[in-house]
This record gives C-alpha cells, structure tokens and sequence, in this order.
C-alpha cells in the first residue's frame, strides 16, 4: 500500500479516490457533489482535503481552470512547481515531470537578478486524439 494514502484523512481518501477516476480537471465544487453520499457536505471540508493533498504532492490544481487533478505520477516532487499540457478541446491534461523545466526558469530567472521560488505552466493545445 502507499506510504502516504495509510494517513489520509477520511475526506481526504474519498476526495483523493474521485479525482483519481476522474478523467478530467474537477472544480470543488463538483467535487462536493460527487463526494456528499461520502458523508462531505460543506465546501470547507473539500477545500481542507485538497489543501492537504496538494501539501503531499497527491494533487495538483489547475490554476487557469480553477479545478483539481490528482498526480499519477509516484513520488511526484512538485509541490509548488508545475507544468501541463492540457487539451482545449477534451480538457485532457499531462503533467510534465521533468526537473529541467524548473531548472530552466531557475536560470533564467537568475539572468535577471530575479528569484525563482516556484512556477506553474499551463500550456494548451490539442492532445493526438483531438487533433485527428
């Protein structure tokens, strides 16, 4: 079992379970509806959820949509540092795991005499499917 899952909270299990069925983005709110036959019935209890599964690297948010997606990728280090590709025609999104991206605004970044602490990228376009 995941180190991490044995320690969620209730809420935050049954959060964390419909964002993985999911096939796209969720907002909170839908997230509320899909979770009020769980026993969440009031949008702070989702928001505290996702708030600690963001914290542990489980889910992402999707800042230009305002929605949640879980992390399929294990061990997943981007807590703060994300970036996507996201269909804009079927809302498919692909997190781009690598480290380089990061390092690259690092350095870019420092050629300005500027700080990098974080960034999230979201780059849209049409996934293989769509763009057949």
């Amino acid at each position: 079992m995941d180190f991490k899952k044995d320690y969620l909270t209730k809420n935050q299990q049954i959060v964390l379970n419909l964002l993985e069925k999911s096939k796209e983005p969720l907002k909170a709110y839908t997230i509320l509806s899909g979770t009020k036959n769980n026993g969440i019935t009031a949008p702070t209890q989702v928001y505290r959820a996702l708030d600690k599964l963001i914290e542990i690297g489980k889910v992402h948010k999707i800042k230009s949509k305002n929605s949640y997606i879980a992390c399929n990728h294990e061990q997943c280090n981007s807590k703060k540092s994300v970036s996507f590709l996201i269909c804009k025609d079927c809302d498919i999104v692909i997190e781009l795991e690598k480290t380089n991206i990061s390092s690259y605004f690092t350095k870019l970044s420092e050629k300005f005499d500027f700080k990098h602490s974080e960034h999230n990228l979201e780059i849209y376009g049409s996934c293989n499917s769509c763009n057949s």
